[in-house]
């Protein structure tokens, strides 16, 4: 089942039991009734036990998934809230656009690209061999076939 959650201007609203719920940002804007879409919102609320069981309680509600309870480090419940944020149209300040990458200049002597974390580990000094015994051979008895017995 997917995750749907609620819109409102404020996390109280979102909280509401009449918020409208949705799972996509089209939806989102769908539902937002001439608001603009601000963001996708978690917020965290520290609260007592009877509230985070109120919070919980099975409703008939249609955003489900947008709350989770976690603990602090005392024991207390803390609950994010994932909520669509709302704003009234043109308070939101736009978001500048990103400036166009600078052309790469070549450099007349290609750049040397390593670093003393290169040198440091081992990584250019030949390989340590595994000592071989020459007598290791010696183990296997050596069988002439072609001898006259």
């Amino acid at each position: 089942m997917s995750q749907a959650y609620p819109l409102g201007k404020t996390l109280d609203a979102a909280l509401s039991k009449v918020a409208p719920a949705a799972r996509t940002l089209m939806e989102a804007k769908a539902l937002a009734g001439g608001l603009e879409v601000v963001e996708l919102a978690t917020d965290w609320l520290t609260v007592s036990e009877e509230a985070a069981a109120a919070m919980f309680a099975p409703s008939d509600a249609l955003a489900h998934g947008h709350l989770q309870r976690y603990e602090d480090e005392h024991g207390n419940p803390v609950v994010a809230v994932t909520w669509w944020k709302l704003a009234e149209p043109g308070t939101v300040p736009k978001k500048a656009a990103k400036p166009a990458p600078k052309a790469e200049t070549t450099p007349a002597e290609p750049a040397d690209h390593t670093d003393d974390l290169y040198f440091r580990r081992g990584r250019t000094k030949p390989s340590r061999r595994r000592y071989v015994d020459p007598r290791q051979l010696d183990l296997f008895r050596h069988v002439d076939t072609d001898s006259d017995a």
